[in-house]
């Protein structure tokens, strides 16, 4: 695919995200930037607290505030337009995050299918109301039977088995895998242009998982839709994202296409995570643990925030100062000095 800025559907550029808490002050985001195309999966991978799940909030503009706090950076979208109207170029971080235009632009433009979701839906209103509510308010144009008929379908899609029936339960009747099903259904409700996946499979076994990752491709082929996948899982990713980004401690360590990352990861924490994973093929006699310890969340990095456990860091130069994105292909990007030249 040839990428031109008409395809351009969301560009971070250096997103700083902090959480004033009373033992300090946690840099969630530090300088994050990436582009997300239309029709495009990009892949997000990183340890735990690596601000994955941050970065998606933030688009949303659903990040607990506080503590959470955005500090710098630009978030702009390309939101279409209703058919035969002009689209436009919208400045997430300018909107609030509670005002209206945020408000449409949530589910119809932009949803997302949560981590945990017995913590997004509410435990006093059935699933078929939650998800009918959202087809309600971002499709004027149907009727409260025609969002049942709809609900009930999209459950159906995802896997739940008679949806009819179970569209009147409560999220605390539902199993796990039931719930993040329900979850999946209704962030699909209103066709958005953007699917942000937050580790939607977390709750599901291997074969549901399977079933559940094979529709979401579907889905994205069927409507075109472009989709942001968070996971800790490589293999997941390989499978769903046509472009990787790696995360560390708040900041984008490579980005590059699934292609180019697995055949050649460049940057000392991306090999690290690629040593500690079994292959298929059983060539390795042990698994190979990345060096040291994760770094307090409450430091602050001045060089790179990868240098205390990297085998390769050069020393006066990586921990004094933050490498920047060298570009080592046209679609392939790293934030190591190895690179600078």
């Amino acid at each position: 695919m040839t990428n031109t800025k008409n395809d351009l559907l969301i560009e971070v550029k250096n997103l700083e995200v902090h959480f004033n808490l009373l033992e300090g002050v946690v840099r969630a985001l530090n300088g994050v930037s990436f582009e997300i195309r239309q029709g495009r999966s990009l892949g997000v991978i990183g340890e735990s607290g690596c601000g994955k799940s941050v970065t998606a909030q933030s688009i949303m503009r659903i990040a607990p505030t506080p503590p959470a706090k955005i500090i710098g950076g630009s978030i702009r979208m390309h939101v279409h337009g209703e058919e035969g109207k002009q689209g436009e170029d919208v400045e997430i971080l300018e909107l609030q995050a509670s005002g209206e235009k945020m408000r449409s632009i949530r589910w119809k433009h932009v949803a997302m299918i949560f981590q945990e979701p017995m913590t997004s839906f509410s435990p006093v209103f059935t699933i078929g109301n939650q998800i009918i509510e959202a087809i309600l308010l971002h499709m004027p144009e149907l009727d409260e039977k025609q969002s049942r008929a709809r609900a009930i379908e999209l459950l159906g899609r995802v896997g739940i088995p008679k949806p009819e029936r179970l569209v009147d339960a409560y999220p605390h009747q539902l199993s796990g895998g039931m719930r993040q099903r329900a979850m999946i259904a209704m962030a699909l409700s209103c066709n958005p242009k953007l699917l942000i996946a937050d580790e939607p499979t977390t709750a599901l076994d291997v074969t549901i998982e399977a079933q559940i990752l094979e529709l979401l491709k579907s889905l994205q082929a069927e409507f075109g839709m472009s989709m942001m996948y968070i996971s800790h899982d490589l293999a997941v990713v390989g499978e769903m994202a046509d472009d990787i980004m790696v995360m560390y401690l708040g900041q984008v360590m490579e980005r590059a296409s699934r292609d180019e990352l697995f055949e050649k990861p460049l940057h000392p924490y991306t090999q690290a995570l690629w040593r500690s994973i079994p292959r298929i093929d059983g060539g390795q006699d042990r698994l190979e643990p990345i060096a040291g310890t994760l770094p307090s969340p409450f430091s602050e990095h001045k060089g790179c925030p990868f240098y205390s456990r990297c085998e390769h860091r050069i020393k006066d130069v990586c921990d004094v100062q933050r490498p920047p994105m060298y570009r080592a292909s046209p679609t392939h990007e790293v934030a190591c000095f190895l690179y600078k030249d």
